[in-house]
């Protein structure tokens, strides 16, 4: 088995044929995806700006469809809600499909878009994407970044991820030097909500009012559930019989 990790989607990816790859943005695409559809979002739909969400938007029909993102960690003038887990409540999301745009998350899922498997993972749901991903010997992890930058959120996501995957693995499991430096990045913070407070993009959710939704984000194995994209439409795998939804 062989696990890639790329701290930031610019970077040149390998060849992703006959990989599963996994989409990391903590802060916050991947863990408000989570949430979304733990709250019963038919799917969520990435855009990758924010005119291309509204024309998706108004294809799909805006009678069911709902308009969700940030431009900056700010909800975009026009949307219906912004990119925050706290705002995909059941009540606001049950039965919707969700069409969203965001800074740095929405966009890596389309620089992926070509691989079989694709899944979203946060720290929300880490334990559950570490074993789907152990389906596949090539496992390639794409950090989100931020703004096209390292992001120390989703690298210490990715560490961790990387962390179960040997630790269950049952075969020898060959890192790239991404992969090392992200497992030794895991092995040095602790994960809570002071930990993303002190990371760049933590620090901007925080000037801008967001620190609850650190909380949230910061919680490891929130969720046991497995959100895979497939044409383009991100929705919660099948659970096999007599598992619970729920960490």
């Amino acid at each position: 088995m062989r696990i890639d990790v790329h701290f930031e989607p610019a970077a040149p990816l390998p060849d992703l044929t006959g990989s599963t790859v996994v989409v990391i943005d903590v802060l916050r695409s991947t863990s408000s995806m989570v949430e979304a559809l733990v709250n019963g979002a038919q799917g969520v739909y990435p855009a990758a700006s924010t005119e291309e969400a509204i024309k998706l938007a108004s294809s799909l029909g805006r009678d069911d469809t709902i308009l969700c993102g940030e431009a900056r960690g700010l909800m975009i003038e026009g949307f219906d809600l912004g990119n925050s887990p706290l705002e995909f409540s059941s009540e606001n999301v049950t039965g919707k499909r969700l069409v969203m745009s965001t800074t740095n998350g929405t966009r890596a899922f389309f620089l992926v878009g070509d691989a079989v498997t694709v899944l979203a993972c946060s720290f929300m749901n880490l334990s559950a994407v570490a074993v789907a991903a152990m389906e596949s010997d090539s496992i390639v992890v794409v950090c989100a970044g931020m703004e096209g930058l390292f992001s120390l959120d989703d690298a210490v996501c990715a560490g961790a991820l990387v962390q179960r995957i040997r630790a269950a693995a049952e075969v020898d499991v060959e890192l790239n030097d991404a992969a090392m430096g992200a497992v030794e990045m895991a092995l040095t913070f602790r994960v809570n909500a002071d930990f993303l407070a002190s990371t760049s993009n933590g620090q901007h959710l925080v000037e801008i009012g967001l620190r609850e939704d650190l909380e949230i984000c910061a919680e490891i194995d929130r969720y046991s559930v497995v959100p895979e994209m497939d044409d383009r439409v991100i929705q919660l795998r099948a659970e096999p019989a007599g598992s619970s939804g729920s960490a």
